[in-house]
Parts: C-alpha cells; structure tokens; sequence
C-alpha cells in the first residue's frame, strides 16, 4: 500500500515497530510515510476517533477501531471514491509486466 498523500512505497519492513502510520480516510485504511508525517497538515485530511479525537484509526473488516482509546465503530458503507490510492493504475501495470516476464512461455531455440 502506498502513502496516500505522496504515493510513496512501503519499503521492506526492519525489524521494530514501522515508522509508517495507520490512518482512515474518506472510510478506508490508509497510510501515512514518515514524510509526509512532518507536515502537520496530515492530520487534517483524515478521520478523527468520536471519542478522544486521535487519528490513530484503523479498519479490518468493515470495522473502524482507534488504537488511542479502544473505541471501536463500523465504517461507512460506501467510501467515497476520493479514497482511491494515487498511482493505483500504474502499481496496476507495473505489477502486470512483472506477472508477464515470470509467467511467459519460454522461447524455442531457432
């Protein structure tokens, strides 16, 4: 998954707890990269606990669930389609030229 404010790429995971943070926007998980993290605007552009206001929120199966304060709540039916993640078509692509190279029939010596 991608920063959805960047569309900058998760890199392998090193061993600890991931500098990356888990957020919900427009009612889907998203993440937020350690860059875009130092603008304080960031916080601004995703959802807020109805409990204790934090924007430690994630979403697993339909449910909404702040990690600040244990509230939990479902997650809007129908996300707006805003939310989709920048670059969705060329990961798209990207991933379907990899599929290509691996999968393709090798060619008969001539």
């Amino acid at each position: 998954m991608a920063c959805f404010r960047c569309g900058a790429r998760q890199d392998d995971p090193v061993r600890g707890p991931s500098p990356w943070k888990r957020a919900v926007a427009s009612g889907e998980q998203v993440l937020v990269c350690p860059e875009c993290q130092r603008d304080p605007e960031w916080q601004a552009s995703v959802e807020r606990c109805p409990e204790c206001d934090g924007v430690r929120l994630s979403k697993s199966l339909g449910v909404v669930r702040c990690s600040a304060c244990g509230w939990t709540g479902e997650a809007d039916a129908a996300p707006a389609a805003a939310a989709a993640e920048p670059g969705d078509g060329q990961l798209a692509d990207e991933v379907k030229a990899a599929l290509d190279r691996v999968l393709r029939a090798p060619e008969a010596d001539q």
